[in-house]
């Protein structure tokens, strides 16, 4: 029996709060609305679901489903048996009156449920598993970003963290930790959504991970969701909100701590300020920035998506962003260079960030073949990545106008067209 995981369910879950028990509650309810009697779901019926062993349920329940979700049960990705059309779901209900519905079923979620079974207990070794995966998550950020996939797992592993909490008792700690590692998969999720440009979706997961990160009270985590939120609003072009986010994640305590997570936001600053062309506010944060990084300690310990900002890469990196934007070609280069000797080797997605920078960089100073064979070193996989993507049409836009019929410019379109568009089509297939 085919049991491919149902996506569509586990991220409208993680996207909009509910846990397994939750949902089953919510339909439950829904059910009763509809027919009359309470619908006999439980959380195992939920997980049933998540994991496709039930691909089509019942018409009282897709109903009673759609009738939560706001969204037909083939968008929820369920699958018709035998490709045949399900029964006519219930007609679409006006948004509010299905907000106040989803209101009333969240504050109803709030009440104990009865226990069928003994509950299993929470303990390290479940949140050592948890951590584990959200270590592949990482690494799978760091080699591919801005990938629907890494999206859609994170919200997964976010749901399973979640779900462990109605599943499992546990102490205080315990419960603590469970958040905060739901909180990271969701702020991952959110990475991945500005990775890849997706704006509305990566405010959605915001909102998620930021109420699951208070509930944590680990403040590592809240710096790194605040911190993308700074980094989200930079990318929409939206300064003053940028640096107001940027404001909450420096605030916190963390950045008393560790002078590491505070030369981080200082660095997040520096580009802010450059998208506003304020020339002095770049410099000055700048010299915060590594001022701070000098005072960190190498050893401690810290979480591994710093592991950028421990080497300083990440720093450059953002320095350079800084210095692309007010139009200081030269200093841009000279911090694309040093990005590039420090990024590790395993960051593939910033190596092809930085170097298309580096293009940008070199092209504003004039030189024009240096700025090509530049944009052309950036590998055919990683320039299919939306920010490389964005960054080397952006490229290609300036060489054009700068020299537009030049021999230069002549290869770089037929480099877009039969060796960039040939080969993020080859990606579709």
């Amino acid at each position: 029996m085919d049991t491919t995981r149902n996506q569509a369910l586990t991220a409208w879950m993680a996207e909009h709060g509910f846990s397994s028990n939750t949902l089953a509650d919510a339909v439950n309810r829904a059910v009763g609305d509809l027919t009359g009697r309470p619908g006999g779901l439980d959380g195992s019926s939920v997980r049933d679901w998540k994991a496709g062993r039930v691909r089509w349920p019942k018409s009282a329940t897709r109903a009673a489903l759609e009738k939560v979700t706001g969204l037909p049960a083939i968008a929820l990705g369920f699958v018709p048996r035998g490709r045949a059309a399900s029964a006519p779901a219930p007609p679409q209900e006006d948004p509010v009156n299905r907000r106040s519905f989803l209101t009333a079923t969240a504050a109803s979620a709030a009440l104990p449920l009865p226990t069928t079974a003994a509950r299993h207990r929470i303990g390290a070794s479940d949140i050592a598993r948890l951590q584990h995966k959200f270590a592949a998550v990482v690494a799978g950020d760091h080699q591919h970003g801005g990938m629907r996939g890494i999206e859609t797992r994170a919200l997964e592993l976010a749901a399973e963290a979640v779900d462990l909490q109605d599943r499992g008792s546990a102490g205080q700690r315990v419960r603590s930790q469970l958040y905060a590692v739901a909180a990271a998969f969701t702020s991952s999720a959110m990475w991945a959504a500005i990775d890849g440009r997706r704006f509305d979706a990566a405010r959605r997961r915001h909102e998620r991970a930021a109420g699951l990160a208070v509930m944590s009270g680990d403040q590592m985590i809240q710096f790194r969701i605040w911190s993308h939120a700074g980094s989200l609003y930079r990318h929409m072009g939206r300064p003053s909100d940028a640096l107001a986010a940027n404001d909450v994640a420096r605030s916190l305590p963390i950045t008393r701590r560790d002078p590491l997570f505070a030369s981080l936001g200082h660095a997040r600053h520096a580009a802010i300020h450059g998208l506003s062309g304020n020339r002095y506010a770049v410099e000055r944060a700048i010299g915060y920035a590594q001022d701070a990084a000098d005072r960190a300690d190498p050893d401690a310990h810290r979480p591994l998506w710093l592991a950028a900002v421990r080497d300083r890469a990440e720093l450059a990196e953002l320095a350079l962003s800084a210095y692309l934007s007010l139009g200081d070609f030269e200093r841009a280069e000279a911090q694309a260079h040093r990005s590039l000797t420090l990024l590790r080797p395993y960051m593939q997605r910033d190596r092809a960030l930085v170097t298309a920078r580096l293009a940008q960089a070199q092209l504003g100073q004039g030189e024009v073949a240096s700025a090509l064979n530049t944009a052309m070193s950036v590998p055919l996989g990683a320039a299919r990545h939306p920010r490389v993507a964005h960054l080397l049409a952006a490229f290609g836009t300036g060489l054009r106008k700068f020299a537009p019929d030049s021999p230069d410019s002549r290869t770089w379109t037929h480099y877009q067209r039969e060796a960039l568009t040939d080969h993020r089509s080859e990606g579709k297939r």
